[in-house]
């Protein structure tokens, strides 16, 4: 199964494809961040997330995908931006077809760390350990969406 994991920002739009061909085999295929300038209108931001992550499915072509979900204790501006950037992601992988996981970050950190509060240092350590990775995935946005397909992964199995 190929999974793509998508950790949303207006900012940054971290993505990241994984393969796994067993119970706990599983390799990256590609990762990397979308970017939006701040200076941009919003509708320039949002497109460009959304264009990015369609380029992503069509070139990598996932099963599914996973995302980020949004968390609580955050500030009203910033819920709100991050709320739009995960709806142009929604958006992109509704419109190709794809199932979408969607995983708390605590739940992320639990699957991939073993602690819900891990920190963005022991997530990326963790992610190139269990993707067998000769370095760690930046930037952190890359390495958070490999950590939300390798909870997928992880969590539709169990579920299976």
């Amino acid at each position: 199964m190929r999974v793509l994991g998508i950790d949303p920002g207006l900012v940054h739009t971290g993505w990241g494809v994984i393969d796994s061909s067993g119970a706990s085999t599983s390799r990256a295929v590609a990762y990397g961040v979308i970017d939006t300038r701040s200076s941009d209108p919003l509708s320039t931001r949002l497109d460009a997330i959304y264009s990015g992550i369609v380029s992503v499915i069509e070139r990598y072509r996932p099963d599914a995908a996973a995302l980020e979900s949004v968390y609580f204790g955050l500030n009203a501006k910033t819920a709100l931006s991050l709320g739009q950037a995960r709806a142009a992601a929604i958006l992109a992988t509704a419109r190709r077809g794809l199932t979408l996981g969607e995983y708390p970050p605590a739940t992320i950190k639990n699957v991939v760390v073993g602690q819900g509060r891990a920190e963005k240092e022991q997530v990326a350590y963790m992610v190139r350990m269990l993707l067998g990775l000769d370095h760690e995935p930046h930037p952190d946005h890359a390495s958070d969406a490999l950590a939300a397909a390798i909870t997928h992964l992880t969590m539709t199995r169990v579920v299976a």
